[in-house]
């Protein structure tokens, strides 16, 4: 191993494991690498190798959630009414969206078309002004236990817009949450756990492709997953604890900046690497 790669291994951790839970888009930013520093993109196993470590995170940071969600599966199964219950089927409810428009766009291979750091800019400061409008005027008097399959619906299909880079899918899940009047913390929450599924499915049917056609999971990528493990979970510790008494506008403005600086770039005529 270089130390070109090992510095990108290292960059890449840092970048998945903060930006995956913060809502500022982590696959934006994972698009990003290659374009700035011009090295070769690490590709879409790498990103969902990376996503495994964020999953694990969250799995072991909200373990109790997790184990609790797993005695709801239960119930469902055996038709019993529990709060376990109702939040298996609502985070049930939130997946489909983007099980479908992910199919729809791995069908149609727009999925391999859309890396583009122009969007990345684009989705980064609009997305960013709808975060702050919704936090700003949404009501804060909703919990998990409000929950219901219209509020998880809507959740969900805001969960499928993050298919497009940039727009962050934490970030847009929480703006929705927000919008229908859930406590930043809740939002948060439920966001995670949301992400359980999704992520999981993702991960799982990108890597078991890239096992069929033969591609290795190098020992570069597995140390990149697990390196993104820990730097994750310490930035899932970090906004639980910060959203208990900061607002989303930190990373408002942290957004606007970024895609504001990267159109400038663009529109300047500056090279900024080739994303596949």
């Amino acid at each position: 191993m270089t130390v070109t790669e090992f510095l990108q291994i290292i960059v890449l951790a840092l970048i998945q494991g903060i930006t995956e839970f913060l809502p500022i888009s982590s696959s934006g930013h994972l698009i990003l690498v290659p374009a700035i520093t011009g090295w070769p993109d690490q590709g879409v196993l790498t990103d969902m190798v990376t996503n495994v470590g964020s999953l694990t995170a969250v799995i072991i940071y909200f373990w109790r959630d997790v184990l609790g969600m797993m005695r709801g599966s239960l119930d469902l199964l055996q038709r019993r009414a529990s709060a376990n219950a109702m939040l298996v089927f609502h985070v049930m409810i939130g997946t489909i969206p983007i099980v479908i428009v992910g199919l729809a766009m791995k069908a149609t291979g727009l999925d391999d078309h859309i890396r583009s750091a122009t969007l990345v800019a684009v989705n980064a400061i609009v997305f960013g002004i709808l975060l702050y409008a919704a936090d700003a005027y949404g009501m804060m008097t909703r919990t998990i236990r409000d929950m219901n399959w219209v509020s998880a619906l809507v959740i969900g299909v805001a969960q499928a817009f993050s298919l497009s880079p940039g727009t962050s899918r934490s970030g847009i899940t929480m703006t929705a949450a927000r919008a229908m009047g859930f406590g930043r913390v809740e939002a948060a929450r439920y966001s995670f756990l949301l992400s359980i599924p999704a992520n999981g499915a993702a991960s799982a049917l990108v890597i078991g492709d890239a096992l069929k056609n033969g591609e290795p999971i190098t020992g570069g990528v597995i140390m990149t997953g697990v390196l993104t493990f820990f730097v994750a979970l310490l930035a899932i510790a970090f906004l639980m604890r910060m959203l208990r008494t900061v607002s989303f506008l930190p990373f408002v403005i942290y957004r606007v900046i970024l895609g504001g600086a990267l159109l400038g770039l663009i529109f300047a005529g500056v090279q900024l690497g080739t994303v596949n």
